[in-house]
């Protein structure tokens, strides 16, 4: 028997989804004790390869290869030109609705932030910009690889179209706005959970995009955000989690993978003058071309993405290093850097892989005791980092651990900073949350940890809506 390309499983149970079963989304155990159950897509790295040489543009037919949703079609009978055309028409929906469909975005080094910053010429500070994707930020990848998912599930007759169970999503900022855009797309229809303090501008383009949303208050006296508290209450009436937050569907992880990946290619076919004879993707084993990524963390589904894929294009042979990859939150809630320090306290120092898997397999049982609901409402000028939790945290967590990284922790002042430090020097029109990656870079150098021929990468995950 042909050993599947890839799988779905619980790391904290063990328990393998059915290739059949259209909502691969949540661990069946999820709720019933107190042991992080987040669904995870593995692939079989014997199986698979990364692509090389592929001239697509479109992230999600270049790297089609390595998804879930593709291997499930594949193995039902669906030809890859077959599943080109699914995943093309479906762009062609969202492009209808938002402007454009999904492309790679830029990646480049940026001389005045290098510059500002005080680089050396073979070091400095890279940019990957999500302003100009879908919906104006990175979510978008997320929820388009779930459609993507439920769209295969209904072409090979595993879901009936005519059928179709609403979508839900808490959300009051862009990952809200991408998932109306793209259920909008296929028609869908979609409610979403906001905060009583959400932004009028972002509501008024929900309502516009033909989205249900719902406005939840803050209870006194109740910990952790009242909109996601309403969201499972959706999802347990039958809604089905059209959202980035992992343990409520861990399959929006891989839409996000994506990111990563063209992190990957990216690095292997830039040869600017200070990278002047970086080999071929192919040959990029032994090369360290970035020695650290930093990444803005809410709930934590961007950094878990990345950090996914890094190590898969590791696995596959492409990296044998990896850079370091530090987060990003701020004093208004760090419940991250929290997890992150009692984890911390159980290692000796200088701990082996091992010992950090076993650790964080034991903490994972025990998730109450290193992830916690932030006590206060938080508040902070990068309001889309404020995530009461970090859904993702183990993955990020362990993911720090290995490539010893770091959680950081930026003030307000230092965030501001950043953004405009941000649009001044690369003119890119991104948001105080889409630049705060940029913040804990500025502390990073203040504290001397990253040096003047270091290479740096940051991640301008959204863009500016109105005035700061």
């Amino acid at each position: 028997m042909t050993a599947p390309l890839s799988t779905i499983c619980c790391p904290a149970c063990g328990y393998l989804a059915n290739p059949a079963d259209p909502y691969p989304f949540r661990c069946p155990r999820a709720g019933a004790d107190d042991a992080d159950h987040l669904l995870t897509r593995v692939l079989n790295p014997a199986a698979v390869r990364f692509p090389d040489n592929n001239r697509d543009t479109n992230p999600f037919l270049r790297y089609r290869t390595l998804m879930h949703s593709y291997h499930v079609a594949t193995a039902r009978g669906l030809p890859d030109a077959g599943y080109r055309d699914l995943v093309d028409e479906l762009d062609a929906a969202v492009a209808a609705v938002d402007g454009h469909g999904f492309r790679a975005t830029p990646f480049f080094r940026s001389p005045g932030l290098s510059d500002a910053l005080g680089f050396d010429g073979d070091g400095g500070v890279w940019v990957k910009d999500e302003t100009g994707n879908v919906s104006g930020s990175h979510k978008g990848r997320h929820l388009m690889g779930v459609l993507i998912h439920l769209t295969v599930m209904e072409h090979c007759g595993l879901l009936d179209p005519a059928l179709r169970r609403n979508l839900a999503i808490a959300s009051c900022g862009n990952a809200a706005l991408a998932a109306a855009v793209v259920a909008r797309a296929c028609d869908w229809p979609l409610t979403v959970f906001v905060p009583s303090d959400a932004d009028p501008r972002i509501l008024k383009q929900l309502h516009d995009l033909g989205a249900n949303v719902v406005t939840c208050p803050r209870e006194p006296g109740t910990r952790g955000d009242p909109a996601y508290r309403r969201l499972r209450q959706e999802l347990d009436a039958g809604a089905l989690p059209f959202t980035t937050q992992g343990p409520e569907n861990g399959l929006a992880i891989e839409g996000g993978l994506t990111l990563g990946y063209e992190l990957v290619t990216d690095l292997a076919s830039q040869t600017p003058d200070h990278l002047v004879g970086q080999p071929p993707l192919h040959h990029l084993v032994g090369q360290p071309p970035l020695h650290h990524l930093i990444i803005q963390v809410g709930g934590g589904a961007l950094a878990s993405s990345a950090l996914q894929a890094l190590r898969e294009a590791a696995d596959l042979g492409v990296l044998d290093r990896l850079p370091r990859v530090h987060t990003v939150q701020t004093t208004g809630a760090h419940p991250l850097d929290q997890a992150h320090r009692r984890v911390a306290a159980l290692l000796p120092d200088d701990p082996a892989p091992d010992t950090i898997h076993t650790t964080m397999v034991e903490a994972a049982q025990h998730r109450s005791a290193f992830m916690q609901p932030w006590p206060e409402q938080p508040v902070s000028v990068a309001a889309g980092i404020l995530d009461d939790e970090t859904y993702d945290w183990r993955a990020v967590v362990e993911g720090m651990l290995l490539t010893g990284g770091q959680p950081l922790v930026v003030s307000e002042d230092s965030l501001t900073r950043a953004h405009r430090l941000a649009v001044a020097r690369t003119g890119i029109p991104v948001d105080p949350t889409g630049s705060s990656g940029l913040a804990g870079l500025l502390e990073l150098r203040r504290t001397g940890q990253i040096g003047d021929h270091d290479r740096v990468a940051v991640l301008f995950t959204g863009l500016q809506r109105g005035t700061p």
